[in-house]
Order: C-alpha cells, then structure tokens, then sequence
C-alpha cells in the first residue's frame, strides 16, 4: 500500500467530512491505482477517518440549518455522493419535524414579502414553485399555505 497517498488521503479527511466517492475520486486525481485505493479507503474506515452514515447526518444537518434545504433537495444531494438508502435515512432522521415546519413557514413569509404581485393565485403559485425549489414536499407545502394564506 502506499503509505504517502495514506498519510494525504488522511489529511483530506480530516479536514472535513468526505463521502468514500469522493476520496476515491482524490485518489484517481493522485494517480493511485485501484488495489491500492480500495486499501487505503479501508484503512481510512478502520481508523475512523471515513464513515458513511457521520457523513450524511452531519450534511443533512447542516443544509437545513445553513441553506433552509428541503428533505427532498437533501436526500437527493445525498444520493449524489454516493451514500446508500440506509444512510441517507440515518442522515433525514436528523431534521428535528417542528424545526422543518417553522424553516418552511418563515421562508414563505419572507418569499411572500418579498413579491410584488397582487393577485393571490399569482402569488400562491411563485410561493409553492419556490418552497418546491428549495426541497420541501408538496403536500406540505399546500398544507401551509392552505393554514395561513387563505
């Protein structure tokens, strides 16, 4: 195995979290060969460097709360970079429910004041395109809007 793309493939990972995608995508660029990649990824697991479901709740966590991501947005992200069904459940289980509803509510009131239309059908329309755009479920979305629009 060689032991400099280890010790590199180690500092990579340490300074943030990584998806094994990714590392391998690393590897090929340092023109590591294949064996040697599927050891040092290994390797990478045992010591804790790399770890699949950490991966995918730190992620989940942190584009809801920095980005206001929606759980469709982030899974799909997450299915991405390669992290498998299991994971990227483990990763949605993170989102606290009464967090997600009032990330949506304040982000289509923010949305809502910042539309110049006065046609509430007009309106109701650009709300649930962005909301959607951003990854939350329709039915939620018209469940709100449906609450507090009326």
């Amino acid at each position: 195995m060689n032991k400099n793309a280890l010790l590199e493939a180690a500092h990579f990972c340490a300074y943030q979290e990584r998806t094994v995608q990714e590392v391998k995508k690393k590897l090929k660029s340092w023109d590591v060969s294949e064996e040697d990649s599927e050891e040092i990824i290994k390797q990478l697991v045992e010591d804790g460097y790399l770890d699949q479901e950490r991966y995918a709740q730190s992620f989940a966590r942190g584009k809801f709360r920095t980005r206001q991501w929606g759980r469709l947005k982030i899974e799909q992200e997450m299915r991405r970079k390669g992290l498998d069904s299991e994971d990227r459940k483990t990763g949605l289980e993170q989102i606290d429910e009464s967090q997600y509803l009032e990330s949506l509510k304040s982000l289509l009131a923010k949305k809502s004041a910042s539309l110049k239309d006065t046609d509430p059908r007009l309106r109701k329309q650009k709300l649930v395109r962005y909301a959607l755009g951003k990854g939350y479920e329709s039915g939620l979305v018209w469940k709100i809007l449906g609450e507090d629009w009326e």
